[in-house]
C-alpha cells in the first residue's frame, strides 16, 4: 500500500510539474501576442505636425462641394467610380490632387506618438490635423523595420524593402531602402517615407509580376494577393498626385481589385510612380469632414498607425 501511495504522489507531483510548465509557456505566448498587437509602445513624440506649425493656413478664396475643393494652394477632385455588375462589380474613389509651391503632402500619426500599437481612426486622426484630404498610410506600427521620415523627421532607421519618398519639390519616388541613406535621404529634401508595398509603377513602368508579395515576414502576416480593398498613392508629375481607395468584399457593391488590377488603374491615370499601402479593412478616404468609401463593408473604421492627408 505504501509502495502504490509513492507511486501516485509521484505520479501526481510529476503531472503538475507539467501541468505548471504548459500554464507558463502559455502564459509566455500570450503576453508576447500582447506584446506584439495590443500592447502600446511609445517610441517617441511626434513632432507636431499641426497646421499652425507647418505653414500658414490657407488664405484667399476656398470653395468646396461634397466631391470637390479649391483653395490659392490646393485643388482636389474626387470620383466614385463603379466598374461590373454583380459579384464582379467594382466600385473605387480617385482622388485628384494638384498642389501648389506652398503646399506638400503630410503624414500624421495616431496620438501624435511613434511607436507600436498606437492606433486611431483615419477621420480622428485626419480631423485632429484639419485634413481637407486623407487616406490611411502604410500602417508603420505593425513592423519595427522600414525606414520611416515624416514631415521631415527620422523616426526610423532600419531599412527592409522598395519604399515611396516623397519631396520638398513635391516629386514621389520609389526607392531601395536597403540601398539608401536616410541621412542622404534627408538632406535631398525628402519630407515622407513609406514602407509597405509593392510598387505598382515605377518610372513609368506598369509592374505586372505580384506573385509570392508579401507586407512582411512578420507572424500574422500572409499574402496579399487575390481581390480586397486597396489604398495607393501616385504622383503624376511633380505637384500633381492621385489617391486611390478600392472597397472590397462586399456582395454586389464591391469586390475589390487584385493588384495587377490596382497598378492598371493608375497607370490608366497616368501615374509615373504608384505604391500600393495597407489595404483590407484598413483602406479609407476622408474628405471635408466625412468619410468617402465604405471601409469594412459596415461604414465602420478600422484603427490604423498614420495617415497621408492633404490640407
Amino acid at each position: 500500500m505504501k509502495w502504490a501511495n509513492a507511486i501516485r504522489k509521484k505520479r501526481w507531483k510529476k503531472v503538475t510539474i507539467i501541468t505548471a510548465a504548459v500554464l507558463l509557456i502559455i502564459a509566455a505566448i500570450l503576453y508576447q501576442l500582447a506584446y506584439r498587437y495590443l500592447i502600446d509602445r511609445v517610441e517617441a513624440t511626434a513632432r507636431d505636425s499641426t497646421p499652425s506649425t507647418i505653414t500658414e493656413q490657407p488664405s484667399g478664396t476656398v470653395e468646396y462641394d461634397d466631391w470637390n475643393y479649391k483653395s490659392d494652394s490646393v485643388q482636389i477632385s474626387i470620383d466614385e467610380i463603379v466598374k461590373g455588375t454583380g459579384a464582379d462589380k467594382i466600385t473605387y474613389f480617385v482622388a485628384d490632387v494638384r498642389l501648389g509651391d506652398s503646399s506638400m503632402v503630410y503624414s500624421a500619426f495616431a496620438e501624435n506618438k511613434v511607436g507600436r500599437n498606437i492606433v486611431e481612426t483615419t477621420s480622428k486622426i485626419a480631423r485632429d490635423h484639419d485634413a481637407v484630404l486623407a487616406i490611411n498610410g502604410d500602417y508603420y506600427g505593425f513592423r519595427g523595420d522600414g525606414i520611416l521620415i515624416r514631415n521631415g523627421t527620422l523616426y526610423r532607421n532600419n531599412p527592409a524593402r522598395t519604399a515611396a519618398a516623397f519631396f520638398r519639390d513635391g516629386s514621389m519616388k520609389i526607392f531601395d531602402e536597403k540601398g539608401s541613406s536616410a541621412e542622404q535621404l534627408l538632406a535631398e529634401g525628402v519630407t515622407n517615407t513609406f514602407s509597405f508595398g509593392p510598387v505598382l509603377v515605377r518610372d513609368g513602368t506598369l509592374l505586372t509580376n505580384f506573385g509570392h508579395m508579401e507586407v512582411d515576414t512578420n507572424f500574422g502576416n500572409h499574402s496579399i494577393q487575390g481581390s480586397h480593398p486597396r489604398t495607393g498613392i501616385g504622383m503624376i508629375e511633380p505637384g500633381h498626385y492621385v489617391f486611390v481607395v478600392v472597397d472590397g468584399r462586399m456582395e454586389n457593391y464591391s469586390r475589390g481589385m487584385t493588384l495587377a488590377e490596382f497598378a492598371q488603374v493608375f497607370a490608366d491615370l497616368g501615374a509615373v510612380e504608384a505604391y500600393n499601402l495597407d489595404g483590407g479593412g484598413s483602406s479609407t478616404m476622408y474628405f471635408m469632414g466625412r468619410v468617402v468609401n465604405n471601409p469594412l463593408g459596415k461604414g465602420q473604421e478600422r484603427r490604423i498607425s498614420d495617415i497621408i492627408y492633404v490640407r
